[in-house]
C-alpha cells in the first residue's frame, strides 16, 4: 500500500469516526431533550412506562395545596376528578401567575411513589387571557395636534 493510500485510509477512518459520534450525540440529545404530553387520566393509564418518560402535565392548581419553601414548591393539579401531586425543584421560583385554580403545566418524571417530579413549571392565569368583557373595552387616546411657530415656519406635533 502507498503512503498516499493510508493517509487517505487515515483521514476516511477519522472522518467516520467523527461522523458516529456526532451521529450519536444527536440522537442521545433529542431522546433527553423529548417529552411526552399527557393528562392526569393519561399518565394514570400508563403503568410501568410512565416511570421512565420524560412528561408534561397539566391541570389546574387545587386551591389551597401550594406549599412553598423557596424554590422549592408542592401543590396538586385537578383535571375534571383526577387529581395529581406535584413537586417542582426547579433552579428557579415559579412564576407569578401560578396561583390557586391557575392552569399550570409540570414537566418532570412520575416516580413510584406516585408523585409527579416536576424540574419546570408553567402556569398561566385564566383571566388574563379571556376574552373583553362587553363595554369593558380600552379607548385610544385622543391625539392631539398643536402649531406652533419656530422662525416663520409651522410645524405640527403630535403628542399621545
Amino acid at each position: 500500500m502507498s503512503t498516499e493510500r493510508k493517509t487517505y485510509m487515515k483521514f476516511g477512518v477519522a472522518t467516520a469516526v467523527i461522523v458516529v459520534l456526532l451521529g450519536y450525540l444527536a440522537y442521545t440529545g433529542v431522546q433527553d431533550s423529548k417529552s411526552y404530553y399527557v393528562t392526569i387520566g393519561e399518565l394514570r393509564k400508563m403503568g410501568d412506562s410512565a416511570y421512565t418518560k420524560r412528561l408534561r402535565v397539566a391541570g389546574n392548581v387545587q386551591p389551597g395545596s401550594i406549599k412553598r419553601a423557596g424554590t422549592h414548591v408542592q401543590f396538586v393539579l385537578m383535571e375534571q376528578t383526577e387529581l395529581l401531586s406535584v413537586d417542582y425543584t426547579g433552579t428557579e421560583a415559579p412564576p407569578d401567575t401560578f396561583k390557586d385554580d391557575s392552569q399550570a403545566l409540570a414537566d418532570g418524571s412520575f416516580g413510584r411513589d406516585g408523585v409527579f417530579h416536576a424540574k419546570a413549571l408553567q402556569a398561566k392565569c385564566a383571566s388574563k387571557y379571556a376574552p373583553q368583557q362587553p363595554g369593558n373595552q380600552m379607548q385610544a387616546a385622543p391625539v392631539k395636534d398643536t402649531t406652533q411657530t419656530q422662525s416663520g415656519a409651522q410645524s405640527a406635533v403630535a403628542s399621545n
